[in-house]
């Protein structure tokens, strides 16, 4: 699973505390949720957290206005009331273009749809906008650019109640995505073929024998699967088809994650001689026997993923999300 990023209110905290022991914010300037939000282009719930975390430890303080001012301990100092750009602070440049609110929601974008596609075999979800804002401590411009976007891809419809729907994911989902992929995937893999390098195949080839070999961390195996059915086919020249094959397999590559806790040893063996097979074609040149084995390796693969859904048991608590309501559940 993607690591978590820092909470924007810690980012904020440890900014504004830094400058704090610096001396580099006058004293009596100010502090209020509307200015620390604009400074860093964020909402008022995660500056509001950060000047909480200030007060409690003694380095800004609260006073007869709204809001804290810095540097408590001289109490004659006249209260300035600044932007804080004007009043001295000065972001790192990192934080300065990881702040703006397209990078904040690319960043977080591929956290939420993971979470959210890995938790469709459980049921149907609402998803909070103001919920999804508050757990990762954004605005709900940025939750709702995120919620847009999963629904380009189809993870999440919007109903005509104006609430954001995910799931479930059914044998049936499953059974018509893997019918797109086998129709597609083996086109396209025919058009990346003359852009990979003998090399490049013979790495990814031995890849698969290393895990045949027992070397079958989740990490390696997510990898093999990187390998063949996303990076591979990426290389096609067709955008409109790349397309809709990487929506076909969104779903259920999101989900490995999920499966994976089900899949047997005797299914990791098979799927592993599987790629390797296509990946021996290949790089003998044969084409045609490569997506033949391709087309062969998913038609079979939908089965036992298909039979995973039953097996899937309850939501295990990692995928337990505030923003996530289980329909039922929503009030």
């Amino acid at each position: 699973m993607p690591a978590k990023p820092t909470p924007l209110y810690e980012t904020i905290y440890g900014v504004l505390r830094q400058h704090l022991a610096d001396g580099l914010l006058a004293p009596g300037l100010v502090l209020g949720e509307a200015n620390v939000a604009r400074a860093f282009r964020a909402s008022r719930i995660p500056a509001a957290a950060a000047l909480r975390r200030l007060r409690d430890e003694g380095l800004i303080a609260d006073f007869g206005g709204r809001g804290y001012v810095a540097q408590p301990d001289d109490p004659a100092s006249p209260r300035l009331r600044l932007e804080l750009s004007e009043a001295g602070l000065v972001l790192p440049a990192e934080l300065d273009a990881d702040s703006a609110p397209r990078n904040i929601g690319a960043k977080l974008y591929p956290q939420v749809e993971h979470t959210v596609a890995a938790s469709l075999a459980y049921g149907r979800f609402i998803l909070n906008e103001s919920a999804l804002a508050d757990h990762y401590g954004v605005s709900r411009t940025i939750a709702h650019e995120v919620l847009t976007r999963l629904a380009r891809t189809g993870i999440i419809v919007q109903e005509a109640n104006q609430r954001w729907y995910a799931g479930p994911l059914t044998a049936e989902a499953i059974g018509e995505h893997y019918e797109m992929r086998w129709v597609l995937e083996p086109v396209a893999l025919r058009q990346a073929f003359p852009k990979f390098s003998e090399g490049e195949l013979a790495e990814r080839r031995e890849r698969v024998l290393r895990a045949e070999a027992g070397g079958r961390s989740i990490g390696e195996l997510e990898r093999i699967e990187q390998d063949l059915h996303v990076d591979t086919v990426a290389r096609c020249n067709n955008s409109q088809l790349l397309q809709a094959v990487q929506r076909s397999q969104l779903l259920l590559i999101a989900t490995h994650e999920t499966f994976r806790r089900h899949r047997t040893s005797e299914e990791l063996s098979t799927m592993l001689a599987e790629h390797r097979g296509i990946y021996d074609r290949l790089l003998a040149g044969d084409l045609d026997g490569a997506c033949a084995a391709l087309e062969a390796h998913l038609r079979r693969s939908m089965h036992p993923n298909i039979d995973m859904i039953t097996r899937l048991g309850k939501m295990p608590d990692n995928l337990k999300v505030p923003y996530l309501i289980p329909v039922g559940k929503a009030g």
